[in-house]
């Protein structure tokens, strides 16, 4: 039986069959085929699911091309997104985006990384990295919710902030510390939403919040399991280890209580059925929502203080 990655592979593989097919769909035989390969790649996904204790399998599902990106939660949940840009300092960063919307009604701020899906779009918002001005951008918008007593929604899903010479030369490191710094005192909700992959402080330096939710296959790591593996090991074979070592999936960090709620995907992954996902997320969101504006702003920073002081404490029993 192929391990977790593999079968992943087949999944996808199945997945482009079965597209290229659909669209010179002519003849009964072909349709024929396409009814086989849907049975077999439905066939697949149960086991992939069925599967779903494989830490590396989950970076693969949190990594898949077709996964929901931000601007996709975006249009599902939300409406009349006006999109900002800037930093007023140095410019705009296509792998950040914000604005405001209304989710159920409701104006709120939303902010998050932003993958590309063909080559000209992933240049363009740089795989979802972050630079300097795209933290600045984000702390400037949740400053404007603040001023405004709107609620701030953030979305998660980047490898990691970008590590380039430019980003480097116009305070990177600086812009992270001080989004980290500034943002535990703004006295709105914010409710964070991990939907993909949660790499180091590029995605920290936007998920300081008052409630985290995790989606089920999305991942949350100090370092990528390659990069782990680089290090320990001096090469990437041993990835997958690292996965199952850094304790990065939904259900771990639960335990851990580093999030707050692991939120289900449809069968198979949020790629599978986008829209889906993102219904299955609305709940969790306006619930948290509700909880959070119920509560005085001296009550919210007293009780997000508190939530931030209980990260990575443990006990040891002798």
């Amino acid at each position: 039986m192929p391990d977790g990655a593999s079968q992943l592979a087949i999944v996808q593989d199945l997945e482009r069959q079965i597209e290229e097919l659909e669209r010179v769909a002519e003849s009964d035989a072909t349709r024929e085929e396409i009814e086989r390969l849907k049975v077999q790649l439905e066939a697949l996904r149960r086991h992939v699911t069925a599967r779903s204790d494989d830490p590396w399998q989950r970076v693969l599902l949190a990594r898949h091309p077709q996964r929901p990106y931000t601007l996709d939660y975006i249009q599902y949940l939300l409406t009349d997104f006006a999109e900002f840009h800037g930093d007023r300092r140095f410019g705009d960063d296509p792998a950040l985006v914000g604005g405001l919307a209304r989710f159920e009604g409701q104006a709120v701020m939303v902010i998050g990384h932003q993958k590309g899906r063909d080559t000209k779009q992933k240049l363009l918002r740089n795989f979802g990295m972050p630079k300097p001005e795209g933290y600045r951008k984000a702390l400037r918008l949740m400053q404007l919710a603040e001023k405004f007593s709107r609620p701030i929604l953030t979305l998660i899903d980047t490898p990691g902030a970008y590590p380039g010479i430019g980003a480097e030369e116009r305070g990177q490191a600086e812009a992270i510390a001080n989004n980290l710094k500034e943002i535990p005192k703004l006295r709105v909700p914010i409710v964070v939403v991990v939907h993909g992959e949660g790499g180091s402080g590029g995605a920290l330096a936007i998920a300081v919040g008052d409630r985290v939710l995790m989606l089920e296959n999305a991942i949350y790591s100090v370092i990528s399991p390659e990069s782990c593996s680089s290090i320990l090991w001096r090469d990437w074979n041993h990835k997958q280890e690292a996965a199952r070592i850094l304790k990065l999936t939904a259900q771990e960090l639960l335990q851990l209580e580093l999030v707050d709620q692991v939120v289900p995907e449809p069968k198979g992954g949020a790629h599978v059925s986008p829209r889906e996902a993102a219904e299955l997320l609305r709940p969790a969101i306006a619930s948290a929502l509700g909880e959070l504006q119920s509560l005085a702003p001296d009550a919210l920073l007293s009780r997000r203080h508190e939530k931030l002081r209980r990260l990575a404490a443990f006990v040891t029993e002798s």
